[in-house]
């Protein structure tokens, strides 16, 4: 299941909308049901109103009627050296909203793969608990 879940991811790259930084990154969402849900990052002229891929495939995930515990995996699927890790707004998103050791999957076009989790992303994360 890893391998089709890391395969979505790659071919969710190919539905980034990168006009501007040609960074193009898929992500795909492993639900427990079997479903794999994916997202690309989508830029937008006006910079702060771009939304990456990750937060797109779980953000899409949660709007279909999946909750955190829902999710069992995640892959991001980039082409540079090496794998793209989440930016610092993702990996907020990414520790709130999936089970904190969620593999993760970073992978690029060279073979080139990383795991980790939300947890070992963001270690001391913000959540309800620090409200």
């Amino acid at each position: 299941m890893k391998e089709k879940l890391i395969n979505a991811a790659f071919a969710a790259q190919k539905n980034a909308y990168v006009p501007y930084s040609k960074f193009k990154i898929g992500a795909a969402v492993l639900l427990r049901d079997g479903k794999i849900i994916q997202g690309a990052n989508i830029e937008n002229a006006s910079y702060s109103l771009t939304m990456c891929g990750e937060r797109n495939a779980v953000y899409r995930a949660y709007c279909e009627g999946y909750k955190k515990d829902d999710i069992v995996a995640l892959a991001i699927s980039s082409n540079c050296r090496p794998a793209a890790t989440p930016c610092g707004a993702c990996r907020q998103v990414l520790y709130e909203l999936i089970p904190e050791n969620t593999p993760i999957y970073l992978v690029n076009s060279y073979g080139d793969e990383i795991e980790t989790t939300p947890k070992e992303l963001l270690p001391c994360g913000f959540s309800k608990e620090s409200l």
